[in-house]
């Protein structure tokens, strides 16, 4: 059963402990928030790579990527199918079309956890500005004491 405090009742103490997590807690989500944005844009970029996938490139030499930063020269066969990564070292052979409609849904996916998220975050920035407000008149009125 939660419990509601009104932090004007709070000690300055007590506030400073309340700010401390509320930052830490922001600290955290905008982190996730950075790491979601991150994923969508990889997403979004598989989608354009399997695009460029054409059937005009058929036996030609591209690169292709071992890694990040390692591409080896080798022949486009298929042009109608991609390999998808579909996590935890699993991979799945599928047409052009499907492999851009589950790229899109994990794009749709993410972007629906970061408008959730940005809410989370905007009431959270709301919350710290209010408790700021309240522990900096807190500290003026004992200064002034």
């Amino acid at each position: 059963q939660q419990q509601t405090i009104n932090v004007a009742d709070l000690d300055v103490a007590q506030l400073s402990d309340v700010r401390r997590q509320l930052e830490e807690e922001l600290s955290h989500l905008t982190n996730s928030f950075a790491q979601l944005k991150q994923a969508q844009s990889k997403f979004k970029a598989c989608i354009d790579n399997v695009r460029e996938v054409k059937q005009e490139n058929t036996n030609k030499t591209i690169l292709v990527p071992l890694t990040s930063s390692l591409y080896v020269p080798g022949k486009l066969s298929d042009p109608g199918h991609v390999i998808v990564d579909v996590g935890t070292g699993y991979f799945v052979k599928k047409t052009r079309e499907q492999a851009v409609k589950y790229y899109t849904g994990k794009v749709d996916f993410i972007k629906k956890n970061l408008e959730t998220l940005e809410e989370t975050i905007t009431k959270k920035r709301e919350n710290l500005n209010l408790l700021m407000s309240i522990l900096q008149s807190k500290i003026q009125a004992q200064a002034s004491s």
